[in-house]
């Protein structure tokens, strides 16, 4: 099975798109991750719901778990307020990564070792254009026996 067996039309953003956009994004599709494309539509980076979730909980509880419990309710329940005003950019990990893009003849190993390697939910599949995405779960579903 190859990547373009596999691939699906998948939401992009763009580094100046609002952080909390690509939350509401996310949350609204149940996606892992989203790609993040340049000005030319080109995969720039896979950005992973959990680096979402880096810049909307307070530094604080990632710190120390136990200051957690501490928080009411009510707070706790609005802690994604964090995000503001900041951007996908804002999301990024500062120093680049191997980009997690695969062409349309990638193999399932090909996919998962790149996955695996550069901890990403999902690769963008490419062929001169963004043709979709191939997430972990898609992967899976493809490979496990039944």
């Amino acid at each position: 099975m190859r990547a373009a067996d596999l691939v699906q039309p998948y939401p992009t953003v763009t580094l100046t798109t609002p952080a909390i956009e690509a939350a509401r994004i996310l949350a609204d599709a149940d996606l892992p991750g989203l790609i993040v494309v340049d000005n030319q539509g080109r995969p720039f980076a896979v950005l992973p719901g959990t680096q979402v979730l880096r810049l909307a909980v307070p530094s604080y509880c990632q710190d120390d778990p136990a200051l957690t419990h501490l928080v009411d309710e009510a707070a706790a329940d609005v802690f994604v307020r964090e995000l503001g005003d900041r951007t996908v950019r804002e999301l990024l990990p500062p120093q680049p990564h191997e980009l997690p893009v695969v062409p349309p003849q990638a193999t399932a190993l090909e996919m998962a070792a790149l996955m695996a390697r550069t901890r990403s939910p999902l690769v963008a599949v490419v062929d001169g254009a963004l043709l979709g995405a191939v997430t972990l779960h898609a992967l899976l579903d493809r490979v496990l026996p039944l």
